[in-house]
């Protein structure tokens, strides 16, 4: 008589290489997230490209030039970031000559933006949607579909432990 242990039948070991539904799923969702982020990503490399700031930059700018004498707080509202970001983007802008900050209201911090003539010549070389392919897409969506990708990537940002912060922070500048 042997005294190895009896092997497991074939069909009850577990094969390593097979994938489960989950991990499969796990796969292809992975997969259209980097086409996502690729997509992003490609778009703002064409815009820095041909425009010569960053797709940041080209959405205030852009925001500033629909909205003449917008203000810090509504550039930051308009381009859904936190009012520091607004602020620093609308800095650089005014480094390369591009907006013209002028202090009109009785409120010396409140400040009225516009594009000068030369922000114009940028806008007119950056591919379109100004504010970035995937906000322009997401609004292309239904809105039942827009709320199931809300509350399924809620779950997932709770599963990651995302920081909330990032939430305001362009995804030109990621």
């Amino acid at each position: 008589m042997s005294t190895r242990p009896l092997a497991k039948p074939r069909s009850a070991r577990p094969n390593p290489t097979a994938a489960s539904p989950e991990s499969a799923a796990a796969t292809q969702v992975l997969r259209q997230f980097r086409s996502v982020f690729n997509a992003v990503k490609s778009h703002f490399q064409q815009v820095e490209k041909r425009a010569g700031i960053g797709g940041a930059q080209v959405w205030a700018l852009s925001t500033i030039q629909a909205q003449p004498g917008i203000g810090m707080t509504g550039l930051a509202t308009a381009m859904d970031i936190h009012q520091t970001t607004a602020s620093n983007l609308v800095k650089a802008l005014f480094k390369l000559e591009l907006v013209r900050v002028e202090k009109n209201a009785p409120d010396k911090r409140a400040v009225q933006l516009f594009v000068q003539p030369k922000a114009r010549g940028v806008l007119t070389k950056v591919p379109g949607p100004f504010s970035g392919v995937l906000p322009s897409a997401l609004a292309a969506l239904d809105a039942p579909t827009l709320l199931r990708l809300e509350a399924d990537l809620a779950r997932l940002l709770v599963v990651l432990q995302a920081d909330d912060k990032a939430a305001k922070t362009p995804l030109a500048t990621l």
